[in-house]
Order: C-alpha cells, then sequence, then structure tokens
C-alpha cells in the first residue's frame, strides 16, 4: 500500500496537529503484515526527524519568502493561507513526478482535504479526512468580516466529507458534522495522553519563580491564541486570589508577542503579579511541569474540538478546571472535571472549591486517571487507528 499523507503545517513542532501527525505515522510505520510506504508532505519549516518509511517532501518557496512566511502560527491566518498555495503546489509536482506508481490512498490533515478532493475527481485516488477542526467555523470565528461567507465555506466542507473513503474527526462534535454531510464512514480518532514519566525534567517552578515550598501552584499549558480563554483565566484567578494567598498561576507557552500582550493585561488586573508567563517548554517537559501543580486550567472559550492538551491533563491524576462548552464536555463530565460557565467570576469561583476542597479535587483526580487510562493511551489509539486502516484497505482492494 502506498500512502500520499498531506500535513499542511510545520513539521516537526511540538504542538497540537504535528503531534498528532507524529503519531499517526509511527502507527502506520509500524503496520503488520507490511508497512506502507509513506509520502510525507509538509510545510517549510519544523524539525527534522526520522520515521522509518516515511519519506519528507517539504514544500518549497522563493528565498525571499522564507521570513515573512516562518513561524506559523496554530490555526487560520493570511500567512497560511500563502503556504498552503506552495503546499498545493508541492502536492501536485508529487503526484506528476510518482505518475507511475499511483497511490492508493491520500491521507489528507486539516485544509488539505480540499486538494485530496480535486485528486480524487481527476485521478481517483481515495482519500481519508483527518478532520481536526471544522474549516468554516475556524475561519468565520477567526475572521469576523468573513461570516457573510459561512454557508459557502460549510457548502464546500461537507462536499469534502461527503466524497471521502472516511472522515476521522477528533471529537463528536466533529463527528455530528460528518454524519450530517452524508459522509461514507465516520470513525472517531481521538487525541491521547502525551505524559512520560520518562520525560525531561522541567526543572522546579517555584525554585524558578522564586515562590515558598509550601505555595499552590494553577497551570496552564497551552498557546496563547484568542480561543483559548487565557483572559478569562487570568481574571477569573485574579476574583479570588486575596482569599487563596498561597496561590500562583503558573502559564506555559505563548510566542513573544502573546507573551508581551498578557504581560500588559496583567499589570492592570489585582494580584496580577501572582501569574507567571514562562514561556513556551518542550512537550518533555510535561510529566514534570504537571508534577509540580496543584490544579490544571483549560478555560476555552471557543471551537468545537477538544485540546489535545485535556487527555493528559486527565492522565496525571490532578484536579482540572475547564469551561463548560461543548469542545470540553464531549470528553469532561463533573465526575473528571470542575466545570465553570466561560466567565470569569464563575470560573473564579469554580477555581476556588476545587483549591479549598482537598477531598473533592482528589476524587476529581482519580475519576480523570481512570478514565485516560481505558481511553486515552497510545496503544487505544495505536488499535483503533490499525482498525480504521484494515476496514479501508478491504474497501480500496475491493474497489468500491
Amino acid at each position: 500500500m502506498r500512502i500520499l499523507f498531506l500535513a499542511p503545517q510545520p513539521f516537526f513542532q511540538e504542538r497540537g496537529t504535528p503531534i498528532a501527525v507524529r503519531l499517526a505515522l509511527e502507527v502506520l510505520s509500524n503496520r503488520a503484515p507490511t508497512p506502507p510506504l509513506l509520502d510525507l508532505v509538509t510545510y517549510h519549516e519544523g524539525a527534522d526527524i526520522t520515521i522509518p518509511g516515511v519519506s519528507l517532501h517539504r514544500m518549497r518557496i522563493p528565498a525571499f519568502l522564507k521570513s515573512p512566511l516562518s513561524q506559523i502560527r496554530p490555526g487560520i491566518s493570511l500567512k497560511k493561507l500563502v503556504c498552503d498555495l506552495f503546499f498545493t503546489w508541492t502536492t501536485i509536482t508529487l503526484l506528476w513526478r510518482n505518475r507511475g506508481e499511483k497511490y492508493d490512498l491520500i491521507h489528507a490533515v486539516e485544509e488539505s482535504v480540499f486538494i485530496a478532493l480535486l485528486v480524487k475527481w481527476v485521478l481517483g485516488i481515495p482519500y481519508l479526512y483527518d478532520m481536526d477542526s471544522s474549516l468554516s467555523l475556524q475561519v468565520t470565528d477567526s475572521w469576523r468580516l468573513l461570516r457573510w461567507a459561512r454557508p459557502l465555506l460549510s457548502t464546500l466542507e461537507r462536499l469534502a466529507m461527503r466524497h471521502s473513503a472516511a472522515v476521522v474527526p477528533v471529537c463528536d462534535a466533529l463527528a455530528a458534522l460528518a454524519e450530517n454531510a452524508g459522509c461514507q464512514r465516520t470513525f472517531v480518532l481521538r487525541d491521547i495522553s502525551l505524559l512520560d514519566a520518562q520525560g525531561g525534567d522541567g526543572g522546579s517552578l517555584r525554585a524558578e519563580l522564586g515562590l515558598p515550598s509550601s505555595s499552590s501552584l494553577i497551570l496552564y499549558v497551552g498557546n496563547l491564541e484568542r480561543y483559548q480563554g487565557l483572559e478569562l483565566a487570568c481574571r477569573g484567578f485574579s476574583t479570588i486570589a486575596a482569599s487563596h494567598p498561597d496561590t500562583h498561576l503558573i502559564v506555559v507557552g505563548g510566542t513573544p508577542g502573546h507573551i508581551a500582550d498578557y504581560t500588559r493585561l496583567l499589570a492592570t488586573l489585582p494580584h496580577g503579579n501572582r501569574i507567571h508567563l514562562v514561556g513556551p517548554r518542550p512537550v518533555s517537559q510535561l510529566y514534570s511541569l504537571i508534577s509540580q501543580s496543584n490544579v490544571l486550567l483549560s478555560p476555552r472559550i471557543l471551537g468545537n474540538n477538544t485540546p489535545m492538551k485535556i487527555y493528559s491533563y486527565l492522565h496525571s491524576g490532578k484536579p482540572i478546571v475547564a469551561t463548560r462548552i461543548p469542545s470540553h464536555t464531549q470528553v469532561l463530565t463533573d465526575t473528571v472535571a470542575a466545570l465553570a460557565e466561560p466567565e470569569p467570576a464563575a470560573f473564579g469561583a469554580v477555581l476556588s472549591r476545587v483549591l479549598s476542597d482537598r477531598s473533592y479535587a482528589t476524587s476529581l483526580g482519580e475519576e480523570a486517571r481512570n478514565l485516560a487510562e481505558k481511553e486515552y493511551t497510545f496503544p487505544i489509539f495505536e488499535k483503533r487507528l490499525n482498525s480504521l486502516y484494515d476496514s479501508i484497505g478491504k474497501t480500496t482492494a475491493s474497489g468500491k
């Protein structure tokens, strides 16, 4: 089996979608009895990593565009749209070069599904739609001026889903969109925990920040894009900081620009000096960082896909405070997390309860770990992805 794997992101970088792509490639490259041949097309930037059986093809861009098209952030952006044009050309070039050895399947991640749809119409190659988010919602949520175009974008998205051999969403909300679009097969493949007890040492956060060893640490991990709701978390924390004088909010992640923006915000908040922006850290340090914390936060305010960090949060056995929105509630329940309405006072009140009620916090953590070990580990991901490819292989072999 020969697979064209389209991943329009920087690869490899330690963030959501590139991590999911790496995990999928590692599973596919070890498929028994005969691993497929995998051609991976990605953006021009990212660290080179070696995965047996995977040939990496980075898109090429003119030298004068390398600086303007660097540091591609998560989510939609004009910079990303320009990169997608070069990505499309690289894909077409690769297909032409390998025209004598036709691909059996295209594994299309996110917006590359539209390339895969065109290829299917022209060359008849079936494709999987690896769906991490609703593209029509992502575009119109990010660029409000384009909300008038949502019906058109939704129609194109539904067309791509309907003509796929399978839609592979990361959560139930996206699966519902695919089923409503009339796709042939929907196969939910959730993200998994990335905790690794053998990972790198993140160092002592308390020592690094000059905090007492008895202080309680509230941890947020992730990018600082608006949809993540970090402003909500900061304002919520400031409403309860006076009644919890030994607590500090630690924020891991963010670009220099975002960190500068939040630094200005914290200067205006009561107790903003107890919110610490420590910048990005390697995923290998995630276990170390979470182990030092008392409470974990996911204050997301937009989106319908579940944040990848939720699965590591669950696996850690630490209490989670999250917003009560669909991107969370399709995985989190009141048994495994403390859920709050996405409003600062409500979020602060729920956080205060977790900090004050040790029995409640312990119960949440224990239930969360049990759920993660049952549903969200690498062996489960490996089994489900192989099951999907087994079924797709039978379908393509029969010519359906």
